[in-house]
């Protein structure tokens, strides 16, 4: 054992200097955002009252591969960057399995997961512009906690509004947003016109992602000087997110390895753009044959089940008008404890490249994630979150196959984050409470019937 070598990483100054933009090498380009009152094609001005300037820019930015990371923000990486890519030889032994499998562990970082990555990157710009305040919406609470270290590191005052079952159900990461010195609300609440609205039509309504959105990006309208930030779905979260693959990609090399297939769970999509997109581009321009399949909770199959159309990424209508695989955004997901991934829709660029049978996706029981969360935890020692367990699954999956037909493949995935917080919900599954959720396809077409074509 002593010669194998089991984690790669990369020194300080070796850390990227730039973020990967997919779109500039995409052949079909994601179809435009849609001004919601106008339904006209979005323009960076039409959102720079929600959203810092810079990240309006990088959002529409269709042209340009690269984008420098600020120094600021490169600085703050340090503290956690590179994660280690980790070779899984536990799990490849508890698999009897031929594949190499490796991980690029990002639940090193100071608040658990990828999600800093983003950030960092925010709260900088917002800073940069003269913002005091932001605000956000966060799930399982891996966002929140993210934005609300990241708010004190540029010296901004952050609000966010915590989807009401995760707010019950996680408390820590209530407690982390607040140790940071965020103020945090449940989702829906009475502090914002959209939440009254839910709140009246539904009384007992346990809040999505969706609802929360609303209240947050409403906030932002109402408050000086104060900007939305979000921690999924739109395309600049997913580029601040390559900072992933793009250390990967190194690692892999010093591994003497290239990746047959790549995997990330997925919600919105930025963890898995982040591990993917950095590949894929190799895919494009160089017709290399690696597959990349999102794993995603079969209670909320948006990429599998969902349908391509223009919709909104929140309840109250307040977004732009996406052009995404969606559920409907009235669709209110399960009440699963991967809280991360309950969100109706995918992001654009996914959307697109997913349409263009560039990558694959495939949904997953929670039952069967949280048995491939606890193998990994054996195997591997680390407990992932709920949500990571979908790209755990998904990996076993491709290695059980490998098992199969005797083939020594290349399997990459990202363990986007720890499961240390999340304990209730493996006490929950060690104890036999937690079961696996149907959705039937009535269900999804009738919540889409509702909604109609809104692009028109």
């Amino acid at each position: 054992m002593s010669n194998k070598r089991k984690r790669y990483i990369l020194q300080e100054e070796e850390i990227p200097h730039y973020w990967y933009n997919i779109q500039a090498d995409m052949v079909n380009k994601p179809l435009p955002p849609l001004h919601p009152g106008t339904k006209e094609a979005l323009k960076p001005e039409d959102m720079y009252p929600i959203f810092a300037k810079e990240l309006c820019h990088q959002e529409l930015n269709q042209t340009d591969a690269w984008i420098e990371i600020p120094e600021e923000v490169r600085e703050m990486y340090k503290y956690y960057r590179s994660t280690p890519l980790v070779r899984a030889y536990g799990l490849e032994k508890a698999l009897g399995t031929p594949a190499h499998i490796y991980f690029k562990n990002e639940s090193v970082s100071p608040i658990g997961s990828h999600k800093l990555n983003s950030a960092l990157a925010q709260a900088y710009y917002c800073k940069e512009e003269g913002v005091t305040n932001i605000t956000t919406e966060t799930g399982a609470g891996q966002w929140g906690a993210a934005l609300s270290y990241a708010a004190k590191v540029f010296g901004l005052e952050a609000a966010v509004y915590q989807v009401k079952i995760s707010y019950e159900q996680k408390p820590y990461r209530r407690s982390i947003m607040q140790t940071f010195g965020a103020q945090v609300t449940a989702s829906p609440s009475m502090s914002t016109r959209a939440g009254k609205n839910i709140l009246t039509a539904h009384p007992n309504y346990q809040g999505s992602l969706g609802t929360a959105i609303s209240e947050a990006i409403e906030l932002a309208q109402v408050t000086p000087n104060c900007k939305y930030t979000l921690g999924s779905v739109l395309s600049h979260v997913t580029l601040h997110q390559t900072i992933i693959g793009l250390e990967a990609e190194k690692q892999m090399e010093m591994a003497g390895e290239y990746p047959d297939v790549v995997i990330g769970c997925f919600g919105g999509g930025s963890n898995f753009g982040g591990i993917s997109f950095p590949f894929m581009r190799h895919n494009i321009l160089e017709g290399k044959k690696t597959r990349f399949i999102a794993a995603e909770p079969a209670s909320c199959p948006k990429l599998t089940r969902g349908k391509f159309q223009y919709d909104f990424g929140d309840e109250a209508g307040y977004t732009p008008l996406l052009p995404m695989f969606t559920l409907g955004h009235n669709f209110s997901p399960a009440h699963i404890h991967a809280g991360g991934l309950r969100y109706h829709g995918a992001g654009v660029i996914v959307s697109q490249l997913l349409k263009d049978n560039l990558m694959e996706a495939v949904d997953i029981q929670q039952l069967e994630s949280f048995e491939a969360g606890c193998l990994f935890a054996q195997a591997e020692g680390i407990i992932p979150a709920p949500e990571s367990c979908h790209a755990i699954a998904s990996a076993i999956r491709e290695a059980n196959k490998c098992k199969e037909t005797g083939e020594e493949q290349v399997i990459l995935f990202n363990l986007s984050g720890h499961g240390l917080i999340d304990m209730v919900s493996y006490d929950k599954y060690l104890a036999g409470d937690l079961v696996n959720y149907a959705l039937s396809d009535e269900d999804i077409q009738q919540n889409l019937d509702k909604i109609g074509d809104l692009s028109k």
